[in-house]
């Protein structure tokens, strides 16, 4: 192992002891191929067992291991030591989100949100399993596609603005959901998803700053997601009345 080391300094808030959370540094050593989860990782092997953080995959993709790393939402098993050292890494529990202990915050917030825009394929009536699948072409797969790369990390949670003032908004992650089932053929759960989706905690709460987008590690776009919906919403607003005797 490598005789260089790296500061890491960590949120420490251990409800049982502390009103408030506190901080706590430790000396890590530094390799280049190392992510800040193999720092922490280190620290609760090594050092420190009663350090508390989320991590599952270590791939990029169970979003469990999110964190503000210098200030910025990041997966932290995504994330080099490299991109750092020498200098001090602060590690913090994603912003927006109660804490529950050290780096780990509580998502209830966000879960029920989830659900609310019904981030499944809805059919009006299921056809009988003997008539098969459904069926999509390559282009009916690419419309949503992108958007259902979603991990449910949050770190876009913890990037917006809004939720951080208004913690009614619907948020990022879970609007891009609800247009990636909205824009799935196999879909017709439109008119249930809308009621929630275009409502005023939903797309009307954000002024489009983007930083959703910028910090996602899937490239989800979840900015573009929502613009999409305002501009289908308001089409489909305009018709019906334009067209009252039209589908939508």
């Amino acid at each position: 192992m490598s005789d260089k080391t790296i500061k890491i300094r960590v949120t420490r808030f251990r409800p049982e002891e502390e009103d408030e959370p506190t901080e706590q540094v430790y000396d890590v050593p530094y390799q280049d191929d190392w992510v800040v989860l193999d720092a922490l990782n280190y620290i609760k092997d090594q050092v420190d067992g009663t350090l508390s953080y989320r991590w599952s995959c270590r791939m990029g993709v169970c979003g469990s291991c999110g964190m503000m790393i210098n200030g910025d939402p990041k997966l932290t098993c995504a994330t080099f030591l490299k991109d750092y050292y020498p200098k001090e890494i602060v590690i913090q529990p994603l912003a927006n989100f109660p804490i529950i202990r050290d780096l780990v915050v509580d998502v209830d917030d966000f879960m029920v949100k989830l659900k609310a825009v019904k981030p499944w394929i809805i059919r009006e009536e299921e056809k009988p399993i003997e008539e098969g699948e459904y069926l999509q072409s390559p282009q009916e797969l690419k419309d949503y596609k992108q958007f259902s790369q979603c991990i449910n990390c949050l770190l876009c949670y913890s990037a917006c603005p809004v939720y951080g003032l208004e913690d009614v908004f619907i948020g990022p992650a879970a609007l891009a959901l609800a247009h990636r089932y909205n824009m799935d053929s196999r879909d017709e759960g439109y008119a249930q998803r809308t009621v929630i989706a275009a409502s005023s905690e939903g797309i009307w709460e954000c002024t489009f700053i983007g930083e959703c987008s910028v910090v996602c590690p899937k490239h989800v776009d979840p900015a573009a997601a929502i613009q999409r919906t305002k501009v289908e919403t308001t089409n489909n607003w305009y018709k019906s009345f334009l067209m009252p005797w039209g589908d939508k």
